[in-house]
């Protein structure tokens, strides 16, 4: 019994989240759309530009946006071909700082608004920097920096080995040391 309640319980809770996070907010006098607005790329460096793209505004719809947020200003969004979307850009100011910029488009026929989010970073996904070499522990190679010295180690570990395996015969055969 206890076990058939906290299922229920669960599952009423998590249709509940469910139903929170993908309704839209609705503000006074106006219609907002959140995450109808494409923005490619998602994160960018200052400097860099950003193409926005939304299919709310319907087939041929213009829309002006609004990159404010992150000191771009506004912009046009022109209907696009195909699937009916608008499409425009901006280019990030060299003076954005790093963080989360919520970008607005509003559609020119209905006074429809969506928004979608770009990040600015300081360092480019494209432009990453990955490691090369090796790493210095201490403890060496089997081809170290100096050939000599790997030889050598080689021909002292044959050499234990060899006396070893010697050793052992004679004391199998009791011989005696």
């Amino acid at each position: 019994m206890r076990r058939t309640a906290r299922l229920l319980t669960g599952t009423a809770l998590a249709a509940a989240a469910v139903g929170l996070t993908t309704a839209a907010p609705v503000y006074a006098g106006e219609r907002v759309v959140t995450g109808g607005l494409s923005v490619y790329p998602s994160s960018v460096v200052p400097g860099e530009r950003a193409v926005v793209t939304t299919a709310v505004c319907g087939k041929g719809g213009a829309a002006a946006g609004d990159a404010s947020a992150v000191g771009a200003g506004a912009f046009p969004l022109a209907p696009g071909t195909g699937e009916g979307g608008a499409t425009g850009h901006f280019e990030v100011p060299p003076s954005a700082q790093p963080g989360t910029y919520e970008i607005v488009a509003t559609c020119g026929d209905d006074e429809r608004r969506v928004t979608g989010d770009l990040v600015v970073t300081l360092t480019s996904a494209a432009a990453q920097v990955y490691p090369r070499g090796s790493v210095k522990t201490g403890v060496g190679g089997a081809l170290g920096p100096d050939p000599v010295q790997t030889a050598a180690g080689v021909a002292a570990l044959a050499v234990a080995a060899a006396g070893g395996t010697w050793l052992l015969h004679r004391r199998a055969r009791g011989d005696g040391i």
